[in-house]
């Protein structure tokens, strides 16, 4: 298996990433919401007050 950010060979302890800065890169990409899938915007319940 190979690293998804870097490609190099996946290490066992930071698996499927090769290193605790990968793992660290993907964890920032989704804090940032880079992971995130377009669409249209949810409408908020019609009963909220």
């Amino acid at each position: 298996m190979k690293c998804p950010i870097c490609s190099k060979p996946a290490a066992q302890q930071y698996r499927p990433f090769c290193s605790r800065r990968c793992a660290d890169i993907d964890l920032a990409h989704w804090l940032r919401g880079d992971y995130r899938i377009p669409g249209e915007p949810a409408l908020p319940p019609e009963n909220e007050t």
